[in-house]
């Protein structure tokens, strides 16, 4: 089952995220250059973190042009699983492809520590492989994380069931503490109204392994195995 990781210019994840992919059986990852105008015939789809073209005007803003993304789009409208981890997130809603945009932190500040996030819903092909309300420990890396959207758009996201992972307290509570970034309802990370299309702010690829802290990000890419097999999601 290959995936697809791009690289644009600025990205910094994507030697991480081929790696994570590889300790899952089944999953092959290959990368593929921001310039390429066909993405060949690819399973699954992975826009890491970084910062492409430097994030000049905004997070995502010029990366949304590179060629490459005018067939990620047709593959995700045709029902291809797409995961934007972190820069992907923000490039994946300049894009159109998911909802609301994204703002600086409201501290202002550039945050890189692991964080507690719980998971909202197994209903996804992303995250079949954990428990509805089982709380992940995994790093975020960001400077622009604070998710925004208008009130139509965060009711319409509750009532579907698309938020996937939000911001919690180490024992899942929505307390004083909870949000590193400002995010509307804690989020961090939702869903396409199609449901395959994943944008999420947490690095999964930077916990698969115990040994470096926590392994809980591996259920990201075990679900998009699984869902690829056909087994679940």
């Amino acid at each position: 089952m290959r995936v697809a990781v791009l690289t644009f210019p600025g990205s910094n994840c994507d030697e991480d995220c081929f790696r994570a992919l590889e300790q899952v059986p089944g999953l092959e990852p290959e990368f593929v250059w921001h310039r390429t105008a066909d993405l060949g015939a690819v399973d699954a789809v992975v826009l890491p973190g970084g910062f492409a073209h430097g994030d000049y005007l905004r997070a995502g803003a010029i990366a949304r042009f590179s060629p490459v993304m005018r067939p990620v789009q047709a593959f995700a409208e045709a029902g291809g699983p797409v995961i934007g981890i972190c820069n992907g997130f923000q490039v994946l809603c300049e894009t159109g492809l998911l909802p609301g945009a994204f703002l600086r932190n409201d501290s202002l500040r550039f945050r890189s520590h692991p964080v507690h996030i719980r998971v909202e819903t197994v209903n996804t092909p992303f995250t079949s492989a954990y428990r509805k309300g089982q709380i992940l420990r995994i790093p975020i890396a960001h400077g622009e994380g604070n998710y925004f959207a208008d009130s139509e758009t965060l009711a319409q996201l509750e009532g579907e069931d698309r938020v996937v992972f939000r911001y919690t307290t180490p024992d899942g509570g929505l307390g004083p503490g909870s949000n590193p970034n400002g995010s509307c309802h804690n989020i961090a990370g939702i869903l396409n109204a199609s449901r395959n299309v994943l944008g999420l702010m947490p690095h999964p690829e930077r916990a698969m392994e115990d040994a470096l802290g926590s392994s809980d990000g591996r259920g990201v890419f075990e679900s998009l195995a699984r869902h690829l097999a056909g087994v679940a999601g």
